[in-house]
């Protein structure tokens, strides 16, 4: 019955360091994305944005589709921003000088879509998104 015993308790502890295993890596697949910082420039508003790639791929080429909200609470416009790639494991730094838009103007930023996710399967960039603003302004995905 000892024997018996042991088997199972061996069984058991195999399955559930599979099922931790894979919820780990479940949970390590993401694309983080931080609005670093909103500085007034010459042509409007330089963004500059921290994106770290945990997905369990390279991605060869990322685009995302942004809303930005003014102090009305509507969208005062959308862009797309090329983020080019992002190499798995690595933080890239990613500035973008918005025309005509002013810093303080900005209410809150969403990230609407990924028009562009070249490497992930489809879908994987926007289910694995995680958002995150060291400034004042709220950035959601």
């Amino acid at each position: 019955m000892t024997g018996r015993f042991a088997a199972f308790a061996v069984g058991v502890l195999f399955s559930i360091s599979g099922v931790a295993q894979a919820y780990a890596q479940d949970a390590a697949a993401k694309l983080d994305v931080e609005l670093n910082a909103l500085a007034p420039s010459q042509k409007g508003c330089m963004m500059t944005f921290v994106a770290e790639n945990n997905l369990a791929t390279p991605i060869n080429k990322v685009s995302f589709e942004l809303a930005f909200f003014n102090e009305k609470n509507a969208v005062d416009r959308i862009t797309v921003l090329d983020f080019r790639d992002l190499p798995q494991g690595k933080k890239r730094v990613r500035q973008f000088d918005m025309p005509g838009v002013k810093c303080e103007t900005v209410t809150r930023v969403l990230i609407n879509d990924t028009p562009v996710c070249d490497g992930p399967a489809t879908g994987e960039c926007m289910k694995g998104l995680v958002t995150r603003s060291q400034t004042t302004v709220p950035f959601e995905g």
